[in-house]
């Protein structure tokens, strides 16, 4: 008997190769060098230090990136992603998680700390702005490039899909142009710093009687526009795309906060919590955060038209508590920091207003659903492993049921991850969005 040749298939070596390693050298070096900025050095040699670090970091990161375009396949692919001590809340995970928080912890309240790294910026604010640098500034040209490089990321990890292509070009383009260079060019001209992607009730301030007065008399037209701007955006254009389109016009195509959550956050969406007891913390603790905005400005308001007297006090305390705790610790410490640990959409899911506001819109009075069609589910669970809103899909895939839920951003990947088509994003009539398999 002629004995049988068994040959098993080729795979791929997934490992890093020698020019992602020297991407990733390249990217240590760079933060290491962000770290020798922070001491007196950087007052000799501050354009070389943030041109090195910065510039090590970005590069190295494109050395990593790049290489996907010729090594695979387009398809996106999470290999070994729930592996990786970096991004399954191993040892690694844990020092980023750690890093980003302090960092944070540090901008929101020890700036001074950093006043060297800021003297790095100077240039690059005097050339935007015309004036030296601040913490802000410092954190918008970072926050920007993480956005713009993750995006890079992004682009060529979802090259096969128009919809996350166009989405992602959409964050970019809103955070490099709305939410970095036209407040620098505004401030250049002696003009408010005003954020033309945000507004109330995510801008919290942007209604409150002290910057609306402010504004108001600024001189020219410029103020009274972005009081009109905001008003607008916030209760005639918000409800009418997401009648149209979901809250997804915005969480995932206009806001920062997103932004920074589906690229540099990408990494992290399998971390998001799918248990029933988080989707019930959630809504507790986001519609919770929404009446504390809620109450807070119409405290302030009541105050400026009474002129003090009793709402002095109450509304005093209410927008500062708002501001220490949901301002800066909920969406600034938590909210970033914890992406290694609780997923990129901790305070999109668990925190923030806008998102809340646009889900009722979204869930009550919106033409958006994402439709499956039960009989192609094969439940491999791909949708739900990867939903940054820690959303339960494939239980809505096995039963046919379209989802119709507040807190989906509609972000797509879900359905780009599903090996059958199950899952579509679409607009329809309103009465036909709910069905039950």
């Amino acid at each position: 008997m002629t004995p049988i040749s068994i040959e098993l298939p080729h795979t791929q070596h997934s490992g890093t190769s020698l020019i992602q390693r020297i991407g990733l050298g390249a990217c240590v070096i760079g933060f290491l060098l962000l770290f020798v900025a922070l001491t007196n050095i950087s007052a000799a040699y501050p354009v070389l230090l943030f041109i090195l670090s910065a510039g090590l970091i970005c590069a190295g990161a494109m050395i990593y990136i790049l290489p996907e375009l010729w090594q695979s396949r387009p398809g996106i692919k999470h290999n070994n992603l729930v592996k990786l001590s970096g991004t399954s809340r191993g040892l690694l995970g844990w020092l980023v998680a750690v890093f980003l928080t302090g960092f944070y912890v540090v901008l929101y309240w020890f700036p001074g700390q950093l006043q060297n790294l800021i003297r790095t910026v100077d240039w690059l604010s005097n050339l935007l702005r015309g004036k030296p640098a601040d913490q802000w500034f410092l954190y918008g040209t970072y926050y920007t490039l993480a956005i713009l490089v993750m995006g890079i990321r992004m682009i060529i990890k979802n090259r096969h899909s128009r919809y996350q292509l166009v989405r992602t070009l959409s964050v970019m383009f809103f955070q490099l142009g709305f939410a970095y260079l036209i407040p620098a060019f505004l401030v250049m001209m002696n003009q408010p710093e005003f954020y033309f992607s945000y507004f109330w009730p995510l801008k919290y301030s942007y209604l409150f009687p002290n910057d609306v007065h402010w504004l108001m008399n600024q001189p020219g037209g410029l103020g009274l526009f972005m009081i009109f701007w905001g008003a607008v955006m916030t209760f005639v254009a918000t409800p009418i795309l997401t009648y149209f389109f979901g809250k997804r016009w915005y969480c995932s195509w206009v806001c920062g906060c997103g932004g920074l959550a589906e690229t540099l956050g990408d990494p992290y969406r399998q971390l998001s919590d799918k248990t029933l007891k988080a989707w019930k913390l959630e809504r507790i603790t986001i519609y919770s955060v929404l009446i504390f905005i809620v109450l807070t400005t119409v405290s302030l308001w009541l105050n400026s038209w009474t002129n003090g007297g009793v709402f002095h006090e109450w509304s005093t305390r209410l927008s500062s508590w708002y501001g220490f705790l949901i301002g800066a610790l909920f969406s600034g410490v938590i909210g970033v920091g914890f992406y290694p640990l609780f997923g990129s959409r901790v305070w999109c899911r668990f925190g923030c207003p806008m998102a809340a506001v646009l889900g009722i819109f979204q869930k009550y009075f919106s033409r958006f659903r994402i439709t499956t069609n039960g009989g192609q589910c094969m439940s491999c669970g791909n949708c739900s492993t990867y939903c940054e809103m820690g959303i339960d899909v494939r239980s809505y895939a096995q039963r046919g049921e379209n989802i119709v839920r507040a807190s989906c951003v509609g972000c797509g990947i879900c359905s780009a991850v599903c090996p059958r088509g199950v899952l579509n994003l679409e607009n329809g009539p309103p009465d036909t969005r709910i069905n039950f398999g």
